[in-house]
């Protein structure tokens, strides 16, 4: 059975947390991810979780205490923003590295300078070859579901990797939302027990966790956090077809919408992928051939799922929430154009950056993006990168 309720997307994670009673949660507050643990503290009080919650002092102690218990058998969990990601950096590799299947709530925020405490992708692009897998969410929904099926997914013994599940800050975090929520039973059975292979504290077995890899070792170890990640992919799809036999929610690697017949499309993650269908709702009913394409999945990149879903598409708009700095686009823009080459080029694209700092992006602004294509397939411009929505 399922309930319907109202909830912002912290509390939807927290309560997805909550079923999940993990052995270990370790966070340090800061916005816009402060009610996660705000939440499991009062679970705690309330005796609805059994979980330890480690208090820290800083972000970086609570990585290294959940990369402790996660390397003593526990199931570990933490959530953080920005510059709390930031503080991390050095212990996310760690946690890779190790293979630990420790699970983050990362909720999306700009990196300083300057301060801005609003949405962007800048923290998580940041860590995006740290080697932890990552989930993005574009409401309330779906950072919930993606965080029962997180631990499924990092646990599988195909994968033993960490995963940050995303959502866009104060946009998604702190807004309330129509939201289904699961029984507890079927969750936790959904989710299972953790019943690790190798670990610190069996006594049975002597075990290092994060030795001093000498370069005869070390190569090989990343050749399997490799192909754990490339294993990842079969994973999930497996988890989220479980997941959809439990809820009738299905969801896999990309969400394609209006793609038939296609012509102009964009490649979007996170919140703005609601506002930008909302906008292909209304194209397509004046006539435009408008098509979206919302990757969930990061890393894995999804680059067939993404070829595969062109069809007919003659001019692309890959949407970036934070810029690499290249001085050519930001992340998604290079990967989405790497998984084009070789299996569905001749598509005219542009990587637009956008949304910065939690810059609105309104249905007006993607109707205006897609007149943009429009002129970019009919020749009448040539763009490669640029930024949309400032003010020039």
């Amino acid at each position: 059975m399922s309930r319907n309720d109202r909830m912002s997307g912290n509390e939807a994670v927290a309560t997805a947390i909550r079923q999940i009673n993990p052995d270990v949660i370790a966070a340090f507050p800061i916005t816009p991810s402060t009610e996660i643990p705000q939440y499991i503290s009062s679970f705690k009080a309330n005796g609805l979780i059994d979980t330890e919650f480690v208090a820290v002092e800083s972000e970086h102690s609570a990585m290294s205490a959940c990369i402790g218990a996660s390397a003593a058998g526990a199931r570990a969990m933490t959530a953080t923003s920005s510059a709390g990601m930031a503080l991390m950096y050095e212990l996310l590799y760690v946690a890779a590295s190790d293979r630990l299947p420790i699970v983050m709530a990362a909720v999306n925020r700009a990196l300083s300078g300057p301060i801005n405490i609003n949405a962007d992708h800048s923290d998580s692009m940041g860590a995006r070859d740290s080697g932890w897998i990552q989930i993005y969410s574009e409401n309330a929904q779906e950072a919930y579901d993606n965080m029962l099926m997180a631990h499924r997914i990092a646990e599988h013994p195909d994968v033993m990797l960490p995963v940050m599940v995303c959502q866009d800050g104060f946009i998604t975090s702190h807004a309330v939302e129509n939201i289904v929520i699961e029984d507890d039973g079927p969750v936790r059975g959904f989710i299972g027990s953790y019943s690790p292979e190798k670990y610190l504290l069996n006594p049975a077995e002597s075990l290092g966790v994060g030795p001093y890899s000498v370069s005869v070792y070390y190569m090989e170890i990343k050749r399997q956090q490799f192909e754990a990640m490339n294993s990842a992919r079969a994973v999930i799809a497996g988890v989220s077809e479980d997941f959809a036999a439990m809820t009738g929610r299905d969801y896999g690697m990309i969400e394609k919408y209006r793609m038939e017949g296609a012509e102009l499309a964009v490649i979007v993650m996170g919140s703005a992928a609601g506002t930008g269908k909302a906008a292909v709702d209304r194209l397509r009913g004046s006539g435009v051939k408008a098509g979206l394409v919302k990757l969930r999945v990061f890393r894995p990149f999804p680059d067939a799922e993404i070829a595969e879903a062109m069809g007919g598409v003659r001019a692309l708009g890959i949407m970036d929430r934070c810029d690499g700095f290249s001085a050519c686009g930001g992340p998604l823009g290079a990967e989405a154009r790497g998984a084009l080459y070789g299996r569905a080029e001749g598509i005219k694209t542009v990587n637009y950056v956008y949304g910065l700092g939690g810059r609105d992006m309104r249905v007006e602004d993607f109707e205006a993006l897609f007149a943009e294509l429009a002129r970019v397939r009919d020749g009448a411009e040539s763009l490669r990168c640029r930024y949309h929505g400032v003010r020039e």
